[in-house]
Parts: C-alpha cells; structure tokens; sequence
C-alpha cells in the first residue's frame, strides 16, 4: 500500500469508485446523515445494473449511509483501521429488498467490530436470471470479507479472480447453482478467488450448486431438504425458497449463538451417517471446522486443503445446532441377515433417533445420532430390534450385545463410554437402560 491516505476502489459493472480517508482511520464528528435505503425495482428494469453502497457502522446499526465518492466516505464514519465485511444479494425475480438483510446487518455488527457495506444491485439482479448472471462486481482490499448469497456468491468470486485471490475471505451462502454446475472456475465460486473461501450448501437438488467451490464447502444435513422446510408446492413461494435461503439463516444463527455449528470431513453424507467419518484428522489434522466468523472456520493448517466436503445435521429452526454422538451396537453372535436397531436418546421429554445395520456375518454396526442437547443430559437410552416382517409368525428373534457411544470428534477411543451390562433385545419390542454421562 502506497504512503500517505488510506485508498481503496470499489468497482462495480465499469463504476470506479475511489475511497480515502485519512491514515488514522478516525473520521472527524459529523451531524446524524440521512439513512439510505435499497431501491426498487420490477421485472422490466433488469437490464440496467444501478449500483448502491450503502455503509453500516457499528455505532449506529440501523441507519446505512450512501457512499457516492470519497467525501462521503470521509464524513461516514468508516473506520480504516477495522476490517470490512461486504454483503452481496443474489438474484431478485421481483426487484424488492431482501428480507433477510436488515437482521443480516444488525447480527454482523453485534458479532464483528467491522465496516459492513451492503451492495445493492436491485436492478441488476431481476429480471431474467441468464442476464442477472452478467452484471457482476469487483472490490478490492485485502481486508475485505466478502459475503455473498446465491447469485452474490458467485459475484464476489469474480470480484475475487479480479485481484488475483488476495481478499481475505468469500463466504458463499448457498452459491447458485442453475448456469454454474458446469461453469468453469473462471465463470464461478472457486477456492482460488480469496485467501480462504468457504460455502455452506443447504438446497443444492434445486437453487444451489452440487459441487464444491471452497476449500470447505459445508454440506448442512446433505445439502438439501432441510428440516422444517416444506415439502408439498402446495406450500407456495416457501416451498421453493426455504432450504435456499436456509443457509442465511444458519449463518445469521452461527453470529447470534455460542453453541457450535461444527462439521466433520467425509467421503459422502452416506457414509458420514453410517459413522465412518468420527475426527477432523484428515485432511484438517484434528480441527474440525465450524460455522460462523472463526478465522479460517476453525481449520489451523497451512496450507488449506481445497475442496472438502464437510456434513453435519441440524435442528429446524433456531439456533440450529446440534451435537453429533457415534452409536456402536456389538453383537455376541453372528447372524445371516442384516440387523437393524433403532437407537432413541431421551433427555427431558425430547427424543433423537437413529439407526444401527450390522450387515449379516458380521458382529460389529455403527451410526451417528444427532441431539439438541449436550450429551451428559441425555438420561435414558431406548433400542428397538427391528423385527423380519414375517406375516404368518410374530419374530422372537433376541440378540445380545454391547452398546457403547461417544461425542464427536473421537480422537481416542478412551472418550468412548458404553453400558455397562450387555443389551437384551427381542425383535419389535423396545428396551430402556439408564444412560449415565458426566458433564464436562
């Protein structure tokens, strides 16, 4: 950076737009300015890309200031010295205000001392889709946080590739998917564009991108079909929106709450579910990376693997986190057939269920149950012995076994407790054991 007065450009559609203030940071006391606010458009005006800036400071949340030039800014009250978050929308169909954005704002600066300047490209953003994916935007500043929402993921990837990959960090919430599955890295969300890039993906079977464009691409309960969500059209806008824009909501959540949104490395969401995937080892060498404004998520290994897909579940509503447990069943004898056990964790009137398969000839089956609740409250254990269905002759079929379970990440098998009398279960009929955990 050149001596002399802080600058920084932002770049937007052939717009330059030059910055400066002085190298204290400190802007001088200026009268309370009129607050600024998204403008409107409709389905007709998608062709002009009219660019705002607005500015949101941590002194006065509410109110955005429009930047113009580099006297607005002088008189703005950004601070230099602090980090700045952009927020970029995606596309709009009908021109209006994203819902989500004044508690998006508001969230941000509770959790960050930051600038945050939200970009608001109503116009280019509506209209038909295949034009909205033309009118993209560049910023500079190796600083700069940018954050972006569908469509807007994708914008601060290009604005990324602008200067060579040295902004600080992208965050893409759920990059869209439609004209960018197949994209090349040049055209899309890439981990290339930023020192670190990382995307949460919550409806990837619809509005979102499949593939991985970070180096940790988090894929909430699989990518799609997110808790909560409806599942019939008859739902209406909801049906089509809600798991999309999940993931701004996951991320609002991750700023307002301490409880971890935390997620594991795995080959496939199968096989994070059928517990094969239980530490951070590999690739991230035991830190296990999490939602939410924690540098580099968490991982603290250079240099950062790219394209990892992590999983984990969640709730279907706020604050969503959830704790992963493994679940192990250890039969006595061999059987012929597949054996499936429900496994229920209760804790005050709450259930959380999942499902053990111990494949036939084989004595050991795990799984990963997901629960609201820390694990030292979880007071009974419940199993049911999945019966064979056999139409003509009720199944009693009994097993034996061992049950044992331990709280993700496993790093040592000495973090995993089991009962300690083995299991009786009869085919169809359920069994309580008191489940006894010390708090940490």
């Amino acid at each position: 950076m050149p001596p002399g007065p802080w600058k920084s450009r932002f770049w937007v559609g052939g717009l330059l737009l030059w910055l400066s203030v002085g190298s204290s940071g400190d802007a001088p006391p200026t009268p309370q300015p009129k607050c600024a606010d998204f403008q409107s458009a409709n389905l007709f005006e998608g062709s002009d890309l009219k660019v705002q800036f607005l500015l949101f400071v941590p002194s006065n949340p509410n109110c955005g200031k429009l930047l113009e030039g580099s006297s607005d800014l002088q008189n703005s009250g950004f601070n230099a010295t602090l980090g700045t978050k952009l927020i970029i929308h995606g596309f709009r169909v009908l021109g209006t205000k994203p819902s989500w954005i004044d508690k998006f704002i508001r969230t941000l600066l509770r959790a960050t001392n930051a600038n945050v300047i939200v970009v608001d490209w109503i116009y280019g953003s509506t209209g038909i889709y295949f034009l909205a994916v033309k009118n993209v935007l560049g910023v500079s500043e190796s600083s700069i946080h940018i954050i972006g929402v569908s469509l807007g993921a994708h914008v601060g990837g290009m604005v990324g590739q602008l200067f060579g990959g040295q902004l600080g960090q992208i965050t893409g919430l759920d990059p869209a998917g439609p004209e960018y599955t197949s994209a090349s890295v040049e055209e899309r969300l890439d981990a290339g564009d930023a020192l670190f890039v990382e995307a949460i993906h919550t409806d990837t079977d619809n509005f979102g991108i499949r593939i991985p464009v970070g180096h940790v691409d988090y894929f909430v309960n699989g990518g799609q079909d997110q808790p909560g969500c409806p599942t019939y059209f008859y739902a209406g806008y909801s049906y089509l929106i809600c798991d999309h824009m999940r993931a701004v909501h996951l991320y609002i959540s991750a700023l307002e709450n301490s409880c971890p949104l935390m997620a594991f490395p795995c080959d496939s969401y199968t096989a994070f579910l059928a517990g094969h995937c239980l530490d951070c080892f590999n690739p991230f060498l035991l830190s296990c990376p999490r939602i939410g404004l924690v540098e580099h998520s968490g991982v603290k290994i250079e240099p950062l693997p790219k394209e990892v897909k992590v999983y984990l579940l969640t709730t279907s509503s706020a604050p969503y986190c959830m704790h992963h447990s493994l679940v192990e069943f250890h039969l006595k004898q061999l059987r012929r057939k597949d054996t499936n056990i429900e496994v229920t964790f209760l804790s005050s009137n709450v259930t959380f269920s999942s499902k053990i398969t111990i494949p036939k000839r084989q004595l050991h089956g795990k799984g990963i149950i997901a629960h609201a609740t820390p694990q030292c409250q979880i007071k009974q254990v419940k199993f049911k012995f999945q019966s064979s269905n056999r139409v003509w002759k009720k199944d009693r079929t009994t097993i034996i076994g061992k049950f044992c379970t331990a709280l993700l990440p496993v790093n040592h098998r000495e973090k995993v407790i089991c009962l300690p009398e083995p299991v009786n279960l009869q085919a169809s009929v359920t069994a309580s054991h008191d489940l006894k955990i010390a708090c940490v």
